[in-house]
């Protein structure tokens, strides 16, 4: 079965029906054909992002029940040993700067537990990681 770390956007556009995107995403969250993951720093970021959406902020513990909805949806992943060291290679090769190394710590935690597909809509994020490959929604 295929293993697939799934990014912040598409956590967020999956409860956002108002989003083009929200029903591949939504999809893909119930795909049982798959098997899926996401980090504890994915998930702090869409606490991040959905408690300040313009026009359509949530409150905190509305945002903490959709994470545990999404509990009983994904494996959620932590940063390890073996992750901090990818992160640091991937730092040193890549040298990002800026909120792009977020996405590398992410990637890094994926790497480290032997995933190597994201679902993501902001691909360009982990295009020069060769470790992972695009999942696509469509």
């Amino acid at each position: 079965m295929k293993k697939i770390l799934i990014d912040t956007n598409i956590l967020i556009y999956s409860i956002d029906k108002d989003s083009k995107y929200f029903q591949q995403s939504h999809n893909l969250l119930l795909d049982s054909n798959v098997q899926l993951f996401t980090t504890s720093k994915n998930l702090s970021e869409f606490l991040a992002v959905v408690t300040r959406y313009p026009g359509k902020s949530l409150a905190i513990d509305d945002a903490l029940i959709i994470i545990e909805d999404f509990s009983k949806l994904l494996s959620i992943l932590y940063p390890n040993p073996v992750s901090l060291n990818i992160f640091k290679k991937l730092l040193y090769k890549h040298k990002p700067a800026g909120l792009l190394i977020h996405d590398f710590e992410i990637a890094s935690i994926a790497i480290a537990h032997d995933i190597t597909h994201i679902a993501t809509l902001n691909s360009k994020d982990f295009d020069l990681i060769d470790e992972l490959c695009l999942y696509s929604l469509i």
